[in-house]
């Protein structure tokens, strides 16, 4: 028996089928909007942020220290937001008066991977555990990289007339300042945030 053939009697097509299931339920991330607006003013989607998440992450990927494991980050950056896929995104501005965001965020994101195999299931949600309650390295950086997308794209999307950024000088601060390269990126995004501040 060939090396195909091998590999192809081990392929099932309801597992196959279940995982497409999946992520056709993951895909409703792409409708679920943000209070954070792009270069065109559009509203930007919690999965372009993710996307944006991710490009940062490979952007300063040479910078980070030799120990943290790059796919887990990765990982961790993909997976952190999928639990808003059913009931959308919390504004970050709003998370005081929502104690039960995570919890609401965890369930809906077992609904989500409902019919994945349960292997892959407990790997995914051991990861959005991780990223939750930032427990690892990985998910300590991958925090820290989320606040300084949404900061970066407050600064260069086109907001509305009345967007506050004086909000994002406080935001995710006990995360950006966890290593030196995100306090210094934290550094330079927040010239900008002052400066754009006290536009009239």
């Amino acid at each position: 028996m060939d090396a195909t053939n091998t590999a192809d009697s081990h392929i099932s097509q309801h597992s196959i089928e279940k995982r497409l299931t999946f992520l056709r339920e993951a895909s409703r991330l792409k409708d679920v909007l943000r209070r954070a607006y792009t270069l065109n003013g559009l509203p930007e989607s919690t999965a372009a942020h993710s996307w944006g998440l991710c490009l940062m992450v490979m952007t300063f990927a040479d910078q980070l220290p030799p120990e943290i494991d790059l796919t887990k980050l990765f990982k961790l950056c993909i997976l952190h937001d999928l639990g808003e896929a059913i009931h959308g995104d919390i504004p970050a501005t709003s998370l005081t008066a929502s104690a039960t965001k995570s919890m609401q965020e965890r369930t809906d994101l077992l609904t989500v991977m409902e019919t994945l195999p349960d292997d892959l299931k407990a790997d995914f949600l051991a990861l959005w555990d991780d990223y939750e309650n930032a427990t690892s390295p990985e998910a300590k950086l991958a925090k820290a990289f989320d606040k300084l997308e949404t900061i970066s794209q407050h600064i260069n999307g086109t907001n509305p007339d009345d967007f506050d950024h004086r909000f994002n000088l406080h935001y995710g601060r006990k995360y950006t300042d966890g290593t030196p390269l995100t306090r210094t990126i934290r550094a330079l995004l927040d010239e900008t945030t002052t400066r754009l501040s006290a536009t009239p």
